[in-house]
């Protein structure tokens, strides 16, 4: 949406919209503001915009750059601590695909990382730098090491999907049948907090606080964040959300949470005060992740899509 005043929307036919060179379809327009579809644009970027015939400064907008496809992503995707960023090909129900997790390289080279986990769902850097993942399909948390392969580490955990670690090692399983369980360095499981089933997944981060932070799509127009504090005492800080799923705390400890449902998809970022603000539209976004090198990627099921910080 491009605002500002005087547009000229009277005439026979609306103004021309250019987005990086390129004609944009025109879906709305008054006086104060013009809605355009962003075209295609292979290379992202900072991307210029004119109105034609309309006077003044040109603006400008960041437009995400494809950085991996042939994915089948259902949660967020993760960065290591060298920047590498790991997707999931998950594959329907009990479906044993080729390839588990995919590793992209900083450079945007795709590379087969690890395979044989059925249904990897979620994913999660432990403080040691170890890249876990769940497997929906098994109830099992495995432990996936530097060359590929995988060690169980943690089952019977139900439907289990979105994992987020704690400073001292603990780790936190959200079974989508509702349970949210908290695993030791031992291996040990214990329930946490229960929350409503969903109907996708549950998805896990945790706040520099130590809370950690869940969203659990259903059926419902509307959904809500959930807040769970260290001693398993929960609140809504944020409601109405359309089918929330991704979250991730960026490095200033801001929560951003992905929107997926239809007609609204984007990101959005949750102030500490105030209501949520949009920073990216897009379709189909189900994850984000924050790179320690200052960047952000947002996963679609099929395609991960990669932005400069300043977005």
């Amino acid at each position: 949406m491009i605002e500002g005043s005087g547009f000229p929307v009277d005439g026979p036919r609306l103004p021309d919209v250019r987005i990086g060179g390129q004609r944009a379809r025109v879906v709305h327009a008054s006086p104060g503001a013009i809605t355009a579809l962003v075209p295609a644009l292979a290379d992202g970027g900072r991307t210029e915009v004119r109105i034609d015939g309309v006077p003044g400064e040109t603006a400008y907008l960041d437009v995400a750059a494809t950085l991996a496809t042939g994915l089948h992503q259902v949660d967020n995707p993760v960065f290591d601590r060298e920047g590498n960023l790991y997707v999931t090909y998950s594959g329907t129900r009990g479906q044993e695909v080729p390839v588990s997790i995919f590793r992209v390289r900083p450079n945007g080279t795709r590379e087969t990382f690890s395979s044989g986990i059925v249904n990897p769902t979620s994913m999660a850097i432990d403080p040691e730098g170890r890249l876990y993942v769940s497997s929906r399909f098994e109830g099992t948390v495995y432990r996936v090491e530097p060359d590929g392969s995988s060690t169980p580490f943690a089952s019977d955990l139900g439907v289990a999907c979105g994992l987020a670690f704690a400073p001292d090692g603990t780790l936190f399983v959200g079974d989508r049948s509702g349970t949210i369980f908290r695993v030791d360095r031992e291996r040990r499981a214990s329930a946490f907090a229960t929350l409503p089933a969903s109907v996708a997944a549950f998805h896990l981060a945790l706040a520099p606080d130590g809370a950690l932070h869940v969203t659990a799509p259903t059926l419902s127009s509307y959904d809500t964040i959930y807040r769970i504090d260290s001693n398993g005492v929960m609140t809504q800080p944020y409601a109405r959300f359309g089918r929330p799923q991704g979250l991730a705390f960026d490095a200033n400890g801001t929560l951003f949470v992905v929107e997926a449902l239809a007609g609204h998809s984007g990101l959005y970022r949750l102030p500490a005060k105030g209501e949520p603000e949009l920073v990216l539209a897009g379709p189909g976004l189900v994850g984000v992740a924050f790179d320690p090198r200052g960047g952000l990627v947002v996963c679609s099921n099929e395609t991960a899509y990669r932005l400069p910080r300043s977005s």
